[in-house]
């Protein structure tokens, strides 16, 4: 690949270089995310801020970390994992938030993903569509024991990725709608949790890397519940999604220092 920064070991889109980050990074979109996550972090230091990628880098239970934004999509997910990799990251976990499919769904609630459905561009040019996209088993477990330490209202299983938001709420406006709409269907069929954006592309790419990788999501609201009329609440604060992607953090730091004492 081209040196588009004259050799300098900074990263073209993050800005970042070795040493900048640790080996776990949470990746949230929202890149006004990232400052309300790193108050987590013991010693909390910014790093970089280009384009939709805003860095800190800190400390959790002694082990370096960081929080890098991705933007909203596949595209842009992918770039941050790729560049954080080449600086020695190699536990990824995406935070962020979803859409309820499923009816026990409901706003508020935390989905844990175990895969994603491939239904965007950016994985295809990684890998076949015939490949899973699926989250690390470690990370999975992780997250999931750190919600039921927090009290958390969650849900384990299959979400949804694409590429347009309006395609999923508005998809009856759309040329192609009798497509997002059969396809919809059938989301719902298969038990299918939620929708959102970015953990189809980071999964596959990060089975290209070798590395580990998991999401979770505070869920915004349900429109399957809105159309039949049940209960439906709006929460948009991601509070309780960060404390689950922390807890989910330190749990994977003991079940790595406890694999390298065996």
């Amino acid at each position: 690949m081209t040196d588009y920064m004259h050799g300098t070991g900074v990263q073209y889109h993050l800005h970042i270089q070795q040493g900048d980050v640790g080996r776990y990074v949470i990746l949230p979109g929202d890149p006004k995310r990232c400052e309300k996550i790193a108050r987590y972090f013991d010693n909390p230091q910014f790093i970089a801020d280009s384009r939709e990628y805003v860095t800190y880098t800190g400390y959790l239970d002694g082990e370096k970390v960081s929080v890098t934004s991705t933007g909203i999509g596949g595209p842009s997910a992918s770039i941050a994992m790729e560049e954080l990799y080449q600086c020695g990251a190699d536990t990824f976990i995406r935070m962020g938030t979803c859409g309820g499919i499923a009816l026990p769904v409901m706003g508020g609630d935390v989905v844990i993903a175990t895969g994603a459905i491939r239904n965007e561009g950016t994985s295809r040019e990684y890998a076949p569509i015939e490949f899973p996209a699926v989250a690390d088993f470690e990370i999975v477990n992780a997250l999931a024991l750190a919600a039921s330490q927090l009290g958390k209202r969650h849900h384990i299983g299959v979400v949804q990725c694409k590429d347009s938001f309006y395609g999923q709420h508005e998809p009856s406006t759309k040329p192609v709608s009798y497509e997002l709409e059969q396809k919809w269907e059938a989301w719902k069929r298969l038990g299918t949790l939620a929708s959102e954006m970015e953990s189809a592309a980071l999964f596959v790419v990060a089975s290209y890397l070798g590395v580990r990788c998991g999401s979770e999501f505070l869920v915004v609201g349900n429109q399957e519940r809105e159309k039949l009329g049940m209960e439906n609440p709006i929460l948009h604060d991601t509070e309780t999604a960060i404390e689950v992607v922390i807890q989910g953090i330190r749990n994977l730091i003991a079940a790595d220092k406890q694999k390298q004492k065996g």
